[in-house]
């Protein structure tokens, strides 16, 4: 089927499983996981919203990933091609369209928060963070963001590094270099767990995040803050899974790898949480989310801490690691694309398309200076087009893709082409996909637009 669009070529795969899984894994891994998850656990009943969060996951975002993934393998072709295939001359194709523009625009403001990290790492590294005064960390990470040429220098050198992975093709590039980089943040977040832990009043820091508030689930917007967490944190909507999906060869199991997928991403956002909320509580900081944890808060505790000029440069590493894995995987996304439809090497189209991307964000790193006066209420050109990808392009192209397989594709092939069967298991994932994650979806959408 792939040869009916023109690949004439034997498509790319994943060398192993384990390299599927530490690609798909970093696709998921991001900032948001070490930035957000944690607090929004804390602040919304720990342990009851964790309960409440693998709900989620295991309702709406590992059925979708599954499809995602069954779409992929089955059509053998990039996020477009897949729809073009399976549904030729469908209107279906709009979540495979989606996916694309999400990767590209996602990727353009994405890879300027990753800059700011790469910045912060060196500043670290060099020594002159630690020379700022502890009240001066939210002057300093202000003027750095409204300059206009270091955030995008900085934001350029993790497009080159992103663009490098990806030009080096499935085993090569993002294979290889997940196998290096996931094992690397899982260490790097282990070890500053386990210091974190090891400081007087680091007990604070673990009650905000496990002591279980159940009061807090009579609040209808923990569920739908854990849905969103759940729907956004596995990287669902935006097509990297199609994409992903479609180097895995027919023997994979699909189910079983995106369960270890989801598995892993939840893990290494908990254990972030044990690396920083202890600590934050032990030195007497208020919790926080976001880039003011990791540019303001953050950097204070570290200058405060024992050892803190070491841990420092390692988390802000950590930071650069996460974006890096999840920014190979959305670039991934429209290089498979381009590749496909104008029959051009990798290397030229990773190149060329990272070029264009890395263009397209300079705008969003100019949003806070020489742009700052282009606005939406106030939101900057960053926020807008977060706002825009997050909250509109991905619930759609989730939405299309629950349906579709739901839906749209044959029930006996559909089971036979995840790998499920026509059992009880198999059958809860198409009702799954049919009924309860459209409308978990549909509810995220409409909460994120102030509709619910």
């Amino acid at each position: 089927m792939a040869q009916q669009l023109g690949e004439t070529k034997a498509r790319e795969e994943w060398g192993t499983r384990l390299g599927f899984v530490c690609a798909a894994v970093g696709s998921a891994v991001g900032l948001g996981n070490i930035w957000r998850f944690p607090y929004i656990t804390g602040e919304n009943g720990g342990a009851a919203f964790i309960v409440v969060y693998l709900l989620c996951i295991l309702l709406c975002g590992l059925p979708i990933m599954i499809a995602e993934l069954t779409i992929g393998r089955k059509a053998q072709s990039d996020a477009v091609g897949s729809f073009e295939v399976l549904a030729p001359g469908k209107l279906w194709i709009v979540g495979g369209v989606l996916g694309v523009l999400a990767g590209f625009f996602i990727l353009s403001f994405y890879s300027v928060v990753a800059g700011w990290a790469l910045k912060y790492f060196a500043t670290a590294v060099s020594g002159s963070l630690w020379e700022i005064d502890k009240a001066g960390f939210g002057q300093f990470f202000g003027d750095y963001i409204a300059q206009s040429w270091e955030p995008i220098f900085w934001q350029g050198t993790m497009m080159a590094m992103t663009i490098y992975i990806v030009a080096g093709g499935v085993k090569k590039g993002l294979e290889r270099w997940n196998r290096i980089l996931i094992p690397a943040l899982a260490i790097m977040v282990i070890l500053l767990a386990g210091f974190s832990l090891t400081l007087d009043g680091a007990a604070k820091g673990v009650a905000f995040l496990f002591t279980p508030d159940w009061k807090k689930l009579g609040d209808p917007n923990v569920y739908l803050l854990a849905l969103g967490q759940a729907f956004f944190s596995l990287s669902i909507g935006m097509a990297v899974f199609i994409t992903y999906g479609s180097y895995l060869s027919q023997s994979s199991r699909i189910p079983v790898m995106a369960s270890a997928t989801a598995a892993g991403d939840t893990i290494f956002a908990i254990i972030a949480g044990l690396a920083i909320f202890p600590a934050v509580f032990a030195f007497g900081f208020d919790p926080s989310a976001g880039a003011g944890l990791s540019f303001i808060t953050l950097p204070g505790l570290f200058q405060a801490m024992p050892g803190g000029m070491v841990v420092g440069p390692l988390f802000f590493l950590l930071l650069v690691f996460a974006a890096l894995t999840s920014m190979a995987s959305l670039l991934e996304v429209p290089v498979a694309f381009f590749m496909r439809v104008l029959e051009a090497p990798r290397g030229k189209i990773a190149i060329i398309t990272g070029f264009v991307i890395f263009a397209i964000g300079i705008p969003s790193s100019l949003g806070f200076g020489v742009l700052g006066h282009i606005k939406w209420g106030d939101k900057t050109i960053l926020d807008i087009m977060d706002f825009l990808m997050l909250n509109l392009a991905l619930p759609i192209g989730g939405m299309i893709t629950a349906l579709f397989v739901g839906w749209a594709w044959q029930q006996q092939s559909v089971l036979s082409d995840v790998g499920l069967g026509k059992n009880v298991l198999g059958f809860c994932w198409l009702w799954l996909l049919k009924v309860v994650a459209p409308l978990m979806v549909l509810f995220v959408f409409l909460h994120k637009l102030n509709l619910v």
